[in-house]
C-alpha cells in the first residue's frame, strides 16, 4: 500500500523482481566504522525498533528464510550487517533500537554507530525505517527521525506485520504516519505497508530499492 499504486511502470516492477532474483550474499558484520567496506556501490539501509521484523523483511525480499538471522529475542542485531546483491547494491541491516532492557552503555554504542554511519556514508541512498503496524510510532522512532533529519539522509517509512491488523486499523496507522512525516524534512512521502508472511507490499519495496541503483 502506497500513496500512488501506479508510481512504477510494469517494466520497473519487472526489473525489480529480476534484481532480487540475482545472487545475494552476506558480506560482513560491522561493529566499528573502520570495518566498513570501501565501495562505491549504492547502499540502502533498514532501521527499526528491536523485533520490528527487519530480518524477516530482508529474507522475504529475496525469497529466503535464513539469509538474515531472525530471533524472538529483541536486540539480537547489534552490528551493521551487509548483504550484497551481485555487486549492484548493498542492503544494510542496522542494529535495532528502542530495546528498553539493553544496558544503557550498549544502547549508546548502537546509537553512536548508527549516527556515525548515517552521516558519513556518501553512497547511502535511502534508509527504510520499519514501523510495527500493531504498535505505531513510538518515541524511539521519533528520535530516529530526528537523527536522520540531522544527518540529512532521505528515509522512507515501511509498516510491517500488516497481516496482524484489520484494514481499518491499517488505514488509521497510515494516516498517523503521514501526519508525523510532514514534520520531518528528510522523510519521503510514500509509505509502504508490508507483510513478510503474505508478501504484501514487497513488490513496491523492491521497486523503490531498484530505482536507487
Amino acid at each position: 500500500m502506497t500513496d500512488n499504486c501506479d508510481k512504477f511502470s510494469a517494466q520497473e516492477y519487472q526489473y525489480a523482481e529480476t534484481l532480487f532474483r540475482e545472487p545475494v550474499s552476506f558480506v560482513l558484520s560491522v561493529a566499528d566504522l573502520s570495518q566498513l567496506p570501501l565501495s562505491e556501490i549504492s547502499e540502502v539501509a533498514f532501521a527499526g525498533r528491536s523485533n520490528v521484523g527487519k530480518s524477516s523483511i530482508i529474507n522475504a525480499l529475496f525469497g529466503q528464510k535464513k539469509l538474515a538471522k531472525t530471533s524472538n529475542t529483541p536486540g539480537r542485531t547489534q552490528q551493521l550487517n551487509y548483504f550484497n546483491i551481485n555487486n549492484k547494491i548493498h542492503i544494510v541491516d542496522l542494529p535495532g533500537y528502542g530495546y528498553a532492557e539493553a544496558p544503557e552503555k550498549l544502547v549508546k554504542q548502537w546509537q553512536n554507530l548508527i549516527f556515525d554511519y548515517l552521516r558519513g556514508r556518501v553512497n547511502l541512498k535511502r534508509v527504510f525505517v520499519l514501523i510495527d503496524s500493531r504498535h505505531g510510532i513510538k518515541q524511539s522512532d521519533k528520535e530516529i527521525f530526528d537523527l536522520l533529519d540531522k544527518a540529512a539522509v532521505t528515509y522512507q517509512l515501511v509498516l510491517t506485520k500488516t497481516d496482524k491488523i484489520t484494514s481499518k486499523e491499517l488505514e488509521k496507522q497510515v494516516e498517523l504516519l503521514k501526519s508525523e512525516i510532514k514534520k520531518h524534512a528528510a522523510a519521503y512521502n510514500d509509505i509502504i505497508a508490508t507483510s513478510s508472511v503474505k508478501g504484501t507490499g514487497l513488490s513496491e519495496l523492491k521497486a523503490e530499492i531498484s530505482t536507487l541503483i
